[in-house]
């Protein structure tokens, strides 16, 4: 039997949370999609990555019932991430959205938040982060 004082402290980093719900991933750099779509299907989500706005807003309205949540950039060609953000909401209100972005001047997380989108992250993201983010919005909804 090892006493209290002769355990040793655990070091590192607590798990990183999983799941299996359907991600539908915004991001304009093809490289970040592709990498994040990885990343989270090895955690055991199904993801469906887009690298233009336009075309992951035509999935979404193809099949809305089809995502558990929608993680967009804030910053892309043709509709940014808080336009696509209010037109997938208009379309399923309760939908989850994470929203990432490396300029946080162009919308605080005050402003993302009166919008509906549950959570606010700054680029560079770290897996950890992104993870425990995913998990603590779909939990909640």
């Amino acid at each position: 039997m090892v006493s209290e004082k002769n355990k040793k402290p655990q070091l590192g980093h607590p798990p990183i949370p999983t799941g299996t719900e359907r991600i539908l991933f915004v991001d304009d750099e093809e490289h970040l999609a592709e990498l994040w779509g990885e990343m989270l299907e090895s955690l055991g989500y199904f993801v469906t990555a887009h690298t233009s706005s336009m075309e992951a807003l035509e999935t979404f309205q193809a099949n809305p019932d089809r995502f558990d949540l929608m993680i967009t950039d804030m910053t892309m060609p043709q509709i940014i991430g808080t336009e696509l953000s209010k037109e997938a909401r208009r379309i399923r209100p309760e939908l989850p959205i994470i929203l990432c972005t490396g300029f946080s001047v162009q919308i605080s997380e005050k402003e993302a938040e009166e919008m509906g989108i549950r959570r606010f992250l700054t680029k560079p993201l770290a897996l950890l982060v992104l993870a425990q983010a995913i998990r603590e919005v779909l939990d909640e909804h």
